[in-house]
């Protein structure tokens, strides 16, 4: 540096050393230079730029010029450059630029190497949308596939294409303007998925496509009484349903709810309606639902919509005149999405379901031709206006005799073949059904009686494989010949069978000792097929005592060995006397589970002029306690005109109780009977042996109608009353019962509670 300010300074201009361009040396290390930056010219365009720029400012390569152009554009940090300016050897020059280069020519490799991974694991995706759309392409120029939204078109022409002359008008135009719309929107599009649902669902449902139905009244009572003994006015009338079909020719739709306690078969039956109408079967439970999305569908414009249970019915069945069963539906919620009672009332009326809207669907539907059973446990929670659109049948429950048939005939034989237990095996007498039946299984329905025959059978089976039995096909081949003498019937001979191959037999000589297998038969028509030896002769009564000894013994279920199988007696009987007492009478009660009988006892506390008063326990509800207010009211009323001189009423202090004091009570129905109970006290008299009674009283004495008349009825059978008495209004009622619930009662029907006063208190000489 010559001056500061301004900047002079002295340049001294570097040589390189002389050397010799022929030098094979540096013509070698020179090739070397240059195809290493072809390498990476190759791998990068930057590179390309720098060579164009130096070939327009500078000129041709040299040797030096080389060394400086490969160590400028490489990567090398600073001191490697300065290295290679400082070496004024051309020969080290081009050597240490070298270097450079392959340092420079691996590391465009390894960038090579991550962008090529990095590419793969970014683009794979991509790369495969890419192929799969170049696929469609090459495969729609073939004409071997369509794209995707013809496709689709197609096959839902083709599906409405069977249906479309039994297809509604207005469902075809619709399907039509929703095919349009289909292709006009891009498939990644939302709107193009909830057209094409909504496409999916118009085209799979059965558009006028009905089942065959079976009109033979005979084939249908015999279907029917197969699956279920009993229940009369039900197959009453499905049987009246079919014969209105027959004569029109044609079906319509009805709305039947079946009501009834739990366990009488009433989900069961609609199954068996089905199959003797030849309809297709779809049962859906409305217990607990809250929401009229479930009948009525979604909208559309909600994510996730669907159409109403109707609709996914009908796509399910593939008809459009199933049955359908809707379960509890006395067990409706109300939710804040609405009340789905009141959705039911257009499902479940003949005059709107011709034109069924759902919401997903927005087209009307047929469900005319549909036949609804509703099952319900109680009607009362049934709201009016849907109650009022069906037609109700009641099923009461089964009597102990009915119970009996349906044991013997459907559960005992089902429970046995689940258990696998063969017949021979085990018998359960009618005495031990009988004791099941009254003291297990009280109540209206069959359920638990099922539950209590399969812990039955449940401990056979275990004590049949403690003893080694076993029901699998055996492997042994048995050898039988037919008699030619007869042989007494029903008596067990022996006979023999041969073991094919059996390891354990090494010696032929062995097989011909009677070491044989003895098996039982019970035919009577086959003998024994003994050896030809006298050995075999000599040893046949042996055998048969062997085989007895095998025999596994036949399990007996009687009354007296039930415990075993059950455990202690859940009921015992509800008839606490023989004789009721004085103040004691019988009454009859309707439960959820059936009928039962409950006393009415009535007694003195305390006696005093002036100290008339009346005190109710039991567990009484409103009505009740009213009802024995009345009672108390009327009784003082009838004692008076009876005895005039008799004060009972106005000096007793009175208690009435109802025993199963744990139990709740209500209902007017017990009015008669308490009546009676006081009365007896008063006078002093019991009331007549074998008596039941039922009714509500007004203050006037009049006997009003009451509920529950053939599950009363049951209930005084089994308590063995043989005279009942009713309110006169409910004649109808008990007529109408089958012929084995009336058999063999006494029964009365009263207007008035003086009636019932000549009934109660008549003496046994009157009576008969």
């Amino acid at each position: 540096m010559v001056e500061e300010d301004p900047l002079t300074v002295k340049v001294d201009h570097l040589k390189e050393n002389t050397y010799n361009k022929d030098d094979d040396v540096i013509k070698a290390t020179s090739f070397e230079v240059i195809s290493t930056l072809r390498e990476v010219l190759k791998t990068s365009s930057l590179w390309k730029d720098h060579v164009q720029t130096y070939i327009q400012h500078v000129g041709d390569f040299n040797y030096p010029r080389l060394a400086d152009f490969g160590a400028a554009i490489s990567g090398a940090n600073k001191l490697l450059c300065q290295e290679v300016l400082e070496e004024l050897d051309v020969d080290k020059r081009l050597k240490l630029t070298l270097e450079l280069v392959k340092k420079d020519m691996e590391i465009s490799k390894l960038q090579q190497a991550i962008a090529k991974a990095i590419e793969e694991k970014i683009s794979g995706d991509q790369r495969r949308y890419l192929l799969n759309e170049q696929l469609k392409a090459i495969k729609k120029e073939l004409g071997l596939e369509t794209d995707d939204k013809t496709a689709l078109s197609e096959k839902f022409r083709e599906r409405i294409e069977a249906k479309k002359d039994k297809c509604p008008p207005h469902v075809l135009q619709v399907i039509e303007e929703e095919l349009t719309k289909l292709q006009l929107l891009e498939a990644s599009s939302s709107e193009f998925n909830v057209t094409r649902n909504y496409l999916d669902w118009l085209t799979v449902l059965p558009w006028g496509n009905y089942s065959n139905e079976n009109f033979d009244v005979h084939h249908a009572q015999q279907i029917l009484d197969e699956d279920h003994y009993g229940l009369s006015d039900v197959k009453e009338r499905i049987l009246e349903f079919i014969a209105v079909g027959k004569l029109r020719g044609t079906s319509q739709g009805k709305i039947i709810c079946l009501s009834g306690p739990p366990g009488v078969g009433k989900t069961s039956i609609g199954r068996s309606i089905a199959r003797a109408l030849n309809r297709q079967f779809y049962r859906f439970s409305v217990g607990g639902l809250a929401d009229v999305a479930e009948i009525k569908g979604h909208r559309r414009t909600y994510v996730g919509a669907m159409p109403g249970k109707m609709v996914q019915c009908l796509k399910s069945v593939g008809t459009a005149n199933p049955l359908v069963l809707i379960d509890e539906i006395d067990k409706l919620g109300r939710g804040h999405s609405g009340d789905p009672a009141s959705a039911l009332l257009e499902l479940l009326d003949p005059e709107q379901n011709i034109n069924f809207l759902d919401h997903y669907l927005d087209v009307p539907i047929d469900l005319s031709k549909v036949l609804f059973v509703c099952t319900a446990n109680v009607i009362d929670t049934i709201p009016n206006p849907l109650l009022d659109r069906m037609e109700i049948i009641s099923i009461a429950g089964y009597i102990t005799d009915e119970k009996m048939h349906i044991a013997r005939d459907y559960l005992e034989k089902n429970t046995r073949e689940a258990c696998g237990i063969k017949p021979e095996q085990v018998e359960v007498t009618d005495a031990a059904l009988l004791a099941l039946i009254e003291n297990y299984c009280r109540e209206a329905g069959v359920r638990n009686l099922q539950k209590q025959i399969e812990k039955i059978y449940r401990k056979i089976a275990l004590q049949l494989v403690r003893q080694g039995v076993s029901n699998e096909p055996a492997l042994e081949a048995v050898i039988v010949t037919p008699s030619v003498e007869p042989t007494d019937g029903g008596s067990a001979t022996i006979v023999k069978d041969e073991k094919l191959n059996d390891p354990a037999v090494k010696d032929p000589e062995e097989a011909k000792e009677p070491s044989l297998k003895e098996t039982l038969v019970t035919e009577p028509a086959l003998s024994t097929d003994t050896l030809s030896t006298p050995e075999g002769n000599k040893d046949t009564d042996g055998v048969k005592e062997e085989a007895a000894d095998k025999a596994v013994k036949k399990v007996l279920i009687d009354s007296s060995n039930l415990d075993d199988f059950v455990g202690k007696p859940v009921f015992h009987a509800e008839r606490i006397y023989e004789q009721t007492p004085v103040g004691v009478v019988m009454g009859l009660a309707w439960t959820s589970m059936g009928g039962s009988t409950l006393y009415i006892e009535t007694t003195k506390v305390e006696e005093g002029e002036g100290k008339g008063a009346l005190v109710m326990t039991g567990q009484l509800g409103d009505v009740m306690k009213e009802s024995a207010q009345i009672a108390h009211t009327v009784s003082r009323a009838i004692l008076r005109d009876k005895e005039p001189d008799n004060k009972f009423f106005a000096d007793s202090k009175l208690h009435l109780h109802v025993p199963a004091g744990a139990t709740p009570k209500d209902g007017p129905s017990a009015g008669c009977t308490m009546i009676t109970s006081m009365l007896s006290l008063a006078m002093g008299k019991p009331a007549r042996k074998d008596l039941a009674m039922t009714g509500e009283v007004t203050l006037t004495g009049r006997i009003l109608p009451i509920g529950g008349v053939k599950e009363k009825a049951i209930a005084a059978r089994r308590s063995s009353i043989k005279t009942i008495i009713f309110p006169a209004a409910n004649k109808r009622d008990f007529d109408e019962l089958a012929d084995n619930v009336k058999e063999g009662l006494e029964v009365h029907f009263v207007d008035t509670y003086s009636e019932i006063y000549k009934l109660a208190f008549q003496n046994e000489t009157e009576t008969s």
